[in-house]
């Protein structure tokens, strides 16, 4: 038996890759994964399979999609597989719409994050949902990873009469304990011993939304409260002129992108994520692991891993005021971070590795 993964771009062998390629490998598979490989940066032999070159880009308008097509078709007919799982919402369009035309026998997809959502603007609810209902058609497994997503695709028309999945996410290594010294981090940084630190980790986009956390912090009258971020993005001197602007450069740390986010995770208070969209951050599962409390925006997502007063505190993306006064009240009580931490490091071990391989590798298996 022969399987396809199809994936956008892809950097690194990471567990969410591993919880599909692998169960399908057990399952007496030869697995062929195609996708975007052009900035891996591991050496190539840590995958375990054979890959294959496709130009997707994540602009579904972006004309170069229309190669990725031809190309992922042409291998489908050159290597035909009795099983294509999708990913991504390029992915999922591009390596679907192939595989009806190639007339692939099982076709699997995983919602990462509907582009319709509760608060997405008119074209994204009406667009959007319309192409994921027309290529449910084409589509006998729907995996989504939050209630939202799973509640909405309730209402697809799955081939063959298809079903529905709700997943723990891609999977995360719970348990993991770091080595670093959190005092040692502190001063790396450039941040006294006895201060508060929010942290944010991900791309500095408009989505992530980290100039509300940069207003509310300025908000606060403490002057010992310090928001330190994580990641690249086109929205950096943006932010940087805004904690300029409100007097608080000195306490907002852009550290760049990081490959030791795990261990500056014991050397932070509180952790946060005031985004507009997420599916299920995986950032924000990390946090949990490492005992954080967390204050993040109340949407899908996030709303599946914090509930209001138990780990944590929901907030409007918009609700600067609602983000200051969760952060003064964690940075004002160490016994509540504490309490909350230990809520959120027992709830993400559901979210661990091993159990979404083996939910996934059950799913495979009903498909046989």
């Amino acid at each position: 038996m022969r399987a396809l993964l199809v994936t956008n771009r892809v950097k690194r062998y990471v567990n969410g890759f591993k919880s599909m390629i692998e169960p399908l490998m057990e399952l007496g598979y030869e697995v062929v994964w195609a996708a975007d490989f052009t900035q891996f940066k591991e050496d190539m032999s840590v995958i375990p399979c054979k890959i294959h070159q496709i130009n997707f880009r994540s602009n579904p308008f972006n004309p170069n999609n229309i190669k990725a097509y031809t190309q992922l078709l042409k291998l489908l007919r050159q290597e035909p597989v009795d099983l294509i799982h999708c990913n991504t919402p390029i992915g999922g369009l591009i390596g679907r719409l192939c595989a009806k035309h190639a007339k692939v026998n099982k076709v699997v997809y995983t919602a990462h994050g509907f582009h319709f959502y509760k608060g997405a603007s008119f074209i994204s609810r009406t667009l959007f949902k319309w192409g994921e209902k027309y290529l449910a058609h084409y589509t006998d497994i729907l995996l989504t990873v939050n209630h939202e997503d799973y509640e909405a695709a309730q209402d697809f028309k799955l081939r063959n009469d298809g079903k529905v999945f709700l997943i723990h996410g891609a999977g995360i290594d719970t348990g993991f304990i770091s080595t670093s010294n959190p005092e040692e981090k502190r001063k790396e940084i450039g941040i006294p011993t006895s201060a508060i630190i929010v942290f944010s980790a991900g791309e500095l986009n408009k989505n992530k939304n980290n100039q509300a956390i940069i207003k509310a912090i300025a908000k606060i009258k403490r002057h010992d409260i310090y928001y330190v971020l994580c990641g690249e993005g086109k929205l950096r001197k943006k932010l940087e002129k805004l904690s300029s602007y409100l007097g608080i450069s000195e306490r907002i740390k852009f550290l760049g992108f990081r490959t030791d986010v795990l261990d500056i995770l014991p050397a932070v208070d509180i952790f946060a994520m005031p985004s507009f969209r997420e599916g299920l951050p995986r950032s924000l599962m990390e946090a949990m692991d490492a005992g954080l409390p967390c204050v993040v925006s109340n949407i899908r997502g996030n709303s599946d891993l914090i509930k209001e007063g138990k780990g944590g505190f929901l907030r409007s993306p918009t609700d600067i005021i609602g983000f200051a006064e969760a952060i003064e009240i964690l940075a004002t009580n160490k016994e509540l971070r504490r309490s909350y931490g230990a809520i959120n490091k027992e709830k993400v071990k559901a979210f661990n590795f091993k159990n979404v391989k083996a939910e996934i590798k059950e799913i495979y298996k009903s498909i046989v």
